[in-house]
């Protein structure tokens, strides 16, 4: 009696570790010029683990993409009208910027690595092509609070240097860099221009799950600018051809009525809701080119690409 209790208590634990998400916490420092060693700018990333599986990204983009989940499922709910969205969001799009747009799935077992973006509206996404490999030292020293061991290896015109501890036998870190027996907790690159320190480590009983859309674009690593670019281009295509079609239905609405014209160009799709969002059932504020929603004002801060080629 007292081993099949034993047996299913041990089978509860493994269920609920894996309904779990375990966080990792990183400070990661940033230094947003590419030719000048200026004042680092700090942000905090996750690298969520869940199973076999991993998601890493930083707050505040999950935060801002989390927040655009809730209101697109109530707007879906409730059929809200889009202007009453736009208000609803006003007060709300000052959110901190982030270095990092994307966000990076990992199969840990497998060591496969999936980079996903989003261009006009569309996600797009590639699967790393490049092996990391890992120079592993004898060199041990404690790092943010662990036993680590230190290794190094290449990565986008960039040497790393990783200290990983086999205390956390999670074979993983932030960005792509996985595979050392152990979790890293502290990596940096040559340049100094990037630092992730593990801060903290916390459980997550429901934690947000970036969605994968099932017609996201598959592309390559070598392509993957080229079909950004080739996304971007069809969009703004298709949008200008959609203000020239508009542009004629709003003359043709307005030339029997005054004032008309105006009118239908704020209800019958052509406004300014329905024209940055693409399609009238398309989440409204998107950015400029049709992107997620984006609380930030002005250009990316990201002018220091992690990946130099």
């Amino acid at each position: 009696m007292k081993q099949k209790l034993l047996g299913f208590f041990v089978l509860f634990l493994i269920v609920l570790a894996h309904g779990q998400t375990i966080r990792y916490v990183y400070d990661t420092s940033v230094n947003p010029d590419s030719i000048n060693l200026v004042t680092m700018k700090s942000e905090r990333t996750f690298l969520d683990v869940k199973g076999d599986h991993s998601l890493f990204i930083s707050e505040n983009k999950l935060v801002r993409d989390s927040l655009f989940a809730i209101f697109k499922s109530e707007v879906k709910e409730n059929n809200k009208k889009e202007e009453k969205d736009f208000s609803k969001l006003e007060g709300k799009r000052h959110h901190e910027p982030t270095f990092f747009e994307y966000f990076i799935t990992k199969n840990i077992p497998e060591r496969k690595v999936y980079y996903y973006d989003r261009v006009a509206g569309k996600q797009i996404y590639y699967q790393e092509d490049r092996p990391i490999r890992w120079e592993i030292t004898n060199t041990v020293e404690k790092q943010n609070g662990y036993p680590a061991q230190k290794a190094t290896t290449s990565l986008g015109g960039r040497t790393w240097t990783a200290w990983f501890t086999k205390d956390i036998s999670v074979s993983d870190g932030p960005y792509k860099f996985s595979g050392l027996p152990g979790l890293i907790v502290k990596l940096e690159d040559d340049k100094g221009d990037y630092k992730f320190d593990l801060v903290k480590k916390i459980m997550i009983k429901n934690s947000f799950e970036e969605p994968i859309s099932s017609d996201a674009k598959q592309s390559t690593r070598i392509n993957f600018r080229g079909d950004k670019a080739a996304l971007e281009l069809e969009f703004n295509k298709n949008r200008s051809t959609m203000a020239t079609n508009n542009v004629g239905e709003n003359m043709h609405s307005g030339s029997g009525r005054h004032g008309g014209g105006m009118r239908g160009g704020n209800h019958s799709g052509g406004g300014m809701h329905r024209g940055m969002g693409g399609e009238g059932n398309n989440f409204p504020m998107q950015g400029p080119n049709g992107d997620t929603p984006s609380f930030k004002s002005g250009a990316s801060p990201n002018q220091n690409p992690i990946e130099l080629n």
